[in-house]
């Protein structure tokens, strides 16, 4: 069976694929939650008469929704003659560090992860978020102190990136796959018909190198206001 992969993402939302997890023992079990807002119409204590009209429950206006959060618990155990290990904590710590703060990213904060557990893209994997709580309960030591056997209790929140998640709900937002040959002088001449305009799309795909751009990647071009 595939294993389930804890894989970092870069600041431009690219997995670091050399800094992957892939747990040993895979999960018995997951839960996903989702809390949806809806919130008693703000005339509600108005008097009006449809504010005043009896019935069971109160019309709701959507208050807008929040973010997912994932919840695994990761068994790690290095008893096996096989392992090599002194410490289980070599591999613990590993998620520890996802939890701390990355200095390469701007603002810092801890990085944003992509957990994955089969081929298949599904409502529920790839999930893409951070680390909101850890939780290390170490049941097992060699007589020296070393720890042997762990579980994780994890809980990923959901981390939409908003330029991503403006594009799937907004159908002005275009994008463009960068071809060879292509620059932000001449993507924005064509989309804009003002090559002056570059730096919006530079802004909008985080680029910090706007002269080089890698071939296959996907832009977002941002709709001018």
């Amino acid at each position: 069976m595939e294993k389930l992969t804890i894989t970092p993402l870069s600041k431009q939302g690219q997995t670091l694929e050399a800094e992957k997890i892939v747990v040993a023992f895979n999960p018995n079990s997951y839960s996903i939650t989702k809390n949806v807002r809806w919130n008693p119409p703000e005339n509600s204590a108005t008097g009006s008469a449809s504010a005043t009209r009896l019935t069971d429950a109160p019309t709701l206006d959507f208050g807008g929704g929040e973010s997912r959060q994932l919840s695994i618990e990761l068994f790690f155990d290095i008893t096996e003659p096989d392992k090599g290990q002194r410490d289980v904590r070599q591999d613990t710590d590993r998620i520890v560090r996802l939890t701390q703060i990355n200095r390469n990213l701007e603002p810092k904060r801890p990085p944003t992860v992509k957990v994955a557990w089969g081929g298949a893209t599904t409502a529920d994997f790839p999930f893409v978020g951070v680390i909101s709580n850890l939780t290390q309960r170490f049941t097992l030591f060699k007589s020296t102190g070393e720890a042997l056997r762990a579980t994780l209790n994890v809980t990923f929140t959901e981390f939409l990136d908003p330029l991503m998640n403006l594009r799937q709900t907004d159908p002005e937002l275009t994008t463009r796959v960068v071809k060879r040959g292509d620059t932000l002088f001449n993507i924005a001449a064509e989309v804009y018909r003002d090559a002056a305009l570059w730096r919006l799309i530079a802004e909008a795909n985080k680029l910090d190198d706007p002269g080089r751009l890698e071939i296959g990647r996907r832009l977002t071009i941002p709709k001018l206001q």
